[in-house]
């Protein structure tokens, strides 16, 4: 199909970029990722629940709204600080870690 409101689908941000099985990092272990999973269809398929402590308590969070509203599934991908895991795809070779509180710039929490 064709026409001016599709896109073709080499060029379409939901279809995966990588085929089949391969390896991300979780927490310092190797986890086996699918092609087209988000960081956090990862992490629950390995039975993680939580990913990411409240600054103030400690308290868990993780997976809430599923959609990016409510930035509950916040954690570190490739040293980079409040990626949605909800939102971002995994790809060969992240490197996935849990994030305490808020890691703000120049090393403020």
């Amino acid at each position: 199909m064709t026409g001016p409101f599709l896109t073709p689908s080499r060029r379409d941000p939901a279809q995966p970029r990588y085929s089949g099985e391969f390896a991300v990092e979780v927490d310092g272990a190797r986890v086996a990722a699918r092609a087209g999973q988000t960081v956090a269809a990862v992490l629950m398929s390995i039975g993680r629940t939580s990913w990411r402590s409240t600054r103030e308590n400690g308290r868990p969070r993780g997976l809430f709204c599923g959609i990016g509203a409510c930035f509950d599934c916040l954690l570190v991908v490739n040293d980079v600080p409040d990626v949605r895991a909800c939102q971002r795809v995994v790809e060969p070779g992240d490197v996935i870690r849990t994030q305490h509180g808020a890691e703000l710039p120049g090393g403020e929490s």
